[in-house]
């Protein structure tokens, strides 16, 4: 106990580091997942082809090479990015193709006639979309949705391995300085990442009570 106390420090500034890149990635995840959802139902082929080729991309390839690429790739071509918005970038892009694909599941679910009956009182193909399908998947999916995100949580602890001072950076450190303590530690670096999991399920739970009343 004294030995988390003695460096809270660390704790607390590797927690928001956590904390923010989350955050940003989830953010990024969120937007680029509906994008690519809604052009994975898209009557247009190119767009359609497109989403489908990256969720495949991204959903098939490990993300500590997509970190690998964020980082050390790009500067190949004369584009650098930091470390920080290389991992917020690399997990968002990364998670972006399992938000589209849980999506795309809630959009499937909903009833075709609903769809019919908005493009019959005038709507266009984006109006019926955004109006009336993808308020009722976002609904549907509130679970896996939640998974999913509770998942990438956790992903951004490959972003130690990329100079990225999170929680889990902190494990090999003070291993190395104080390898008699490596309980306090990681008890320190698992209840770091449960003080954002654990209320990220509560919220998703909450969520999805509060839709099913809704419904």
């Amino acid at each position: 106990m004294q030995f988390l106390i003695d460096n809270f420090d660390l704790f607390w500034d590797a927690f928001l580091t956590t904390l923010s890149l989350s955050l940003l990635a989830c953010l990024v995840a969120l937007v680029l997942g509906t994008i690519l959802a809604a052009m994975r139902v898209s009557p247009i082929p190119p767009l359609r082809g497109l989403a489908t080729f990256y969720v495949e991309t991204f959903r098939n390839t490990p993300l500590t090479v997509v970190f690998f690429f964020m980082i050390f790739g790009l500067p190949q071509i004369d584009f650098v990015i930091d470390f920080f918005p290389g991992a917020v970038l690399s997990v968002g892009l990364y998670t972006a193709a399992f938000v589209c694909e849980a999506l795309r599941s809630g959009i499937n679910s909903v009833s075709p006639g609903q769809a019919e009956a908005a493009r019959a009182l005038g709507l266009t193909f984006g109006q019926s979309l955004s109006q009336v399908v993808l308020p009722q998947a976002f609904r549907t999916v509130v679970p896996p949705l939640g998974n999913v995100l509770i998942a990438m949580v956790k992903n951004t602890s490959i972003a130690a391995g990329f100079s990225v001072s999170e929680l889990s950076s902190l494990l090999p450190r003070l291993v190395n300085a104080s390898a008699g303590d490596l309980t306090a530690i990681l008890i320190g670096v698992v209840v770091g990442y449960m003080l954002i999991t654990l209320p990220s399920a509560l919220a998703v739970h909450r969520i999805e009570r509060r839709v099913a009343i809704l419904r």
